[in-house]
């Protein structure tokens, strides 16, 4: 019972810590919106890549199982599964005020 004050005390003080919390909004994809397209698709051949885009600037060796690999060109990734495109996105270029 002696202990029944301090804890009370302490979650109504950690209750009002966690009320007074601030929102962070990161906006996901502003930067390159309206340029999605024109990325390679998934299940894009790594030969229809080459073809469309030309040889990538950096060509990341595949890890794991299954093989995931990485083509860097500028401004933009590609990774590959075996010989198939699963994702392409937009590399960050941080923006100056």
């Amino acid at each position: 019972m002696k202990y029944a004050l301090p804890l009370l005390l302490t979650s109504t003080l950690l209750a009002a810590v966690s009320i007074q919390a601030d929102t962070l909004t990161i906006p996901v994809g502003q930067q390159a919106s309206g340029q999605q397209s024109s990325l390679p698709q998934r299940g894009t051949s790594t030969s229809a890549v080459s073809q469309q885009y030309g040889e990538p600037l950096t060509r990341h060796a595949a890890v794991g199982e299954p093989p995931i690999s990485r083509w860097d060109y500028a401004g933009f990734s590609v990774y590959f599964e075996h010989d198939k495109v699963v994702h392409s996105v937009h590399q960050h270029t941080p923006r100056n005020n």
